[in-house]
């Protein structure tokens, strides 16, 4: 056999394995994409645990809410999991994917989240649209979260209000 003749069944060989790389990662991305969209329609009911089952989040976990400040890190405790829980309620979700991203050891998903007529920190029901990013890490043979991060610009805002909240402006109260 020559060498020309080792190389093919060679580079075939890397063929079929990339091939079959890119397949998995298209599954893995679909199921993800498919549990983190099953989890956050479960937490807009204000069940916390089903969130953390689903989308596993890491020990690392690091959170960007959509209300802004320091993100948060570190393990969804049961007591993290249990005010979560609380703070939403009577909602349910639906999520577009806008983009997705993957690699055997990464896979980023961007999406816009949809959460319908649903009670958030006490205020009353209202329609919410988020644009998340959704950052998995593998972890073994398993997905974890590792990163969130969300704003609550889905409908767009203008260039003088954006300026405003990157200067720290407050919202002015209606009515004063």
């Amino acid at each position: 056999m020559t060498s020309t003749n080792l190389i093919f069944p060679f580079g075939l060989s890397m063929l079929v394995a990339c091939a079959g790389t890119t397949r998995s990662i298209n599954d893995d991305v679909a199921t993800l994409a498919r549990r983190s969209e099953q989890a956050n329609d479960a937490l807009m009911r204000g069940d916390a645990a089903r969130y953390v089952a689903l989308v596993a989040p890491a020990t690392d976990f690091l959170l960007m809410s959509p209300f802004g400040g320091t993100p948060s890190q570190g393990p969804l405790t049961p007591e993290r999991t249990a005010r979560l829980g609380r703070f939403f309620e009577g909602g349910t979700l639906r999520q577009e994917l806008v983009a997705s991203y993957g690699s055997p050891e990464m896979i980023v998903l961007a999406v816009i989240e949809r959460p319908a007529n649903v009670a958030v920190g006490g205020l009353p029901k209202q329609d919410w649209a988020l644009r998340v990013t959704l950052v998995y890490r593998r972890a073994g043979t398993e997905w974890q979260l590792v990163h969130r991060h969300a704003d609550p610009l889905g409908h767009g805002i203008t260039l003088e209000q954006a300026a405003a909240l990157g200067r720290g402006a407050q919202a002015t109260p209606q009515g004063g």
